[in-house]
């Protein structure tokens, strides 16, 4: 490639210094919102910049909370194609005994991956996850193991399980950050989303017996735009919701942990939302649709290519204040064909102040072919 050329396209957008300086922000947001729970934050899902934090690191227990690891878990298993919603799990007398929330499983029978799945999502159950956990992993302890190595590989730093349903056990731990974490990367997947909007359903046993299934987060029906979450209640815990909701480009994920009953818990939820909707907004930085410039090709079929950033980049911002944002392309003068769908052409630089923020590789979408022969020829007869 040859020595690129850095054009610089500066862009006049709207950001928040907070974003930059997160202490100054949560110490504002602490005055403005009034919580009673131990422990809670609310969070941009596109950036994962916290615009709320109260004790967001604090090590608590968050009982079925812990079940978002094991949805997330299953739900790379569906990604990998070793389950389908068809799939059957053979149910154990081990998973069929455990007590708490349950779905009343029947031991050594056979349910769908999806049924016992929808039965996490909506009820909480504690015997579908441990039958899901010993069908992925082959015992409850080797499927623990996979949930703190995908916590680490995350990034979370606070959290440690012990066992995949959230039942009190001492060493067990996490924190609301590490919370929002684990389900902003449940909330990409659309197959968690089947299930998490549904208030009502049923599950039907083999045996033909029915156990009605109500979705333990309210939120889902009584709160505009949230379409997902994990609620959890233990003596240990208190009373703990993770949730998420979406009005308008913008999504945000809240967690409250340790609320001193139900209701608190959903009422703390909506504070934290109403007060991320109604004081912030998503602004676009990098948009993958669009292109950002168009270049030359050297020695291809064709002539010129739009070149597109390869990933969307937002930024969360407080209503009306302004701070400048500069974007800057680093491409070469041309590009010399051959080249492949999605190769790699050059980079998006967002900065702030001079300070690098983020980097996105920048592609062509299409194959560009290069010059055979005859096209020189061609080419050569036509300009002669």
């Amino acid at each position: 490639m040859k020595k690129n050329l850095i054009l610089v396209i500066m862009v006049s957008l709207f950001l928040l210094t907070f974003i930059f300086s997160p202490t100054t922000a949560l110490a504002r947001a602490e005055s403005e919102i009034d919580l009673t729970c131990k422990s809670a934050c609310l969070v941009d899902y596109s950036s994962s910049t916290m615009l709320y934090g109260h004790n967001p690191k604090e090590h608590l227990p968050i009982a079925s909370m812990v079940k978002m690891m094991t949805i997330l878990l299953t739900l790379e298993e569906f990604d990998k194609g070793a389950l389908t919603e068809d799939t059957m799990i053979t149910t154990s007398e081990n998973a069929s005994g455990m007590g708490g929330s349950q779905v009343f499983i029947d031991p050594y029978v056979e349910y769908s991956a999806g049924d016992m799945l929808k039965s996490v999502v909506m009820a909480s159950a504690n015997d579908a996850s441990v039958a899901l956990a010993e069908h992925i992993s082959g015992s409850e302890k080797a499927f623990v193991a996979k949930m703190n190595e995908k916590a680490k590989e995350l990034g979370m730093n606070d959290t440690y399980y012990v066992n995949c349903t959230g039942l009190p056990a001492p060493e067990q731990y996490s924190c609301a950050l590490d919370c929002a974490i684990v389900l902003k990367e449940v909330a990409e997947h659309e197959l968690y989303h089947k299930y998490s909007t549904i208030w009502m359903d049923e599950l039907v046993h083999p045996s033909g017996r029915k156990t009605e299934l109500v979705n333990t987060n309210r939120l889902i029906r009584y709160y505009e735009g949230c379409d997902g979450g994990k609620t959890g209640s233990t003596n240990e815990a208190g009373c703990c919701l993770s949730a998420s909701a979406k009005r308008n480009n913008m999504r945000l994920i809240s967690v409250v942990i340790g609320a001193n009953n139900s209701q608190t818990r959903f009422n703390e939820c909506t504070k934290l939302f109403n007060y991320g909707f109604a004081n912030f907004e998503s602004k676009n930085i990098v948009d993958s649709s669009l292109p950002v410039m168009n270049l030359a090709v050297n020695k291809g079929k064709v002539d010129n290519v739009d070149v597109y950033a390869k990933d969307n980049y937002s930024v969360v911002v407080k209503k009306g204040d302004k701070s400048g944002l500069d974007v800057t392309y680093e491409n070469p003068k041309t590009i010399k064909a051959p080249v492949k769908q999605n190769e790699i052409v050059g980079k998006a630089i967002v900065s702030n102040n001079g300070t690098v923020v983020k980097e996105i590789d920048l592609i062509v979408k299409n194959d560009i072919e290069g010059l055979s022969l005859k096209d020189c020829f061609d080419k050569i007869l036509v300009n002669w």
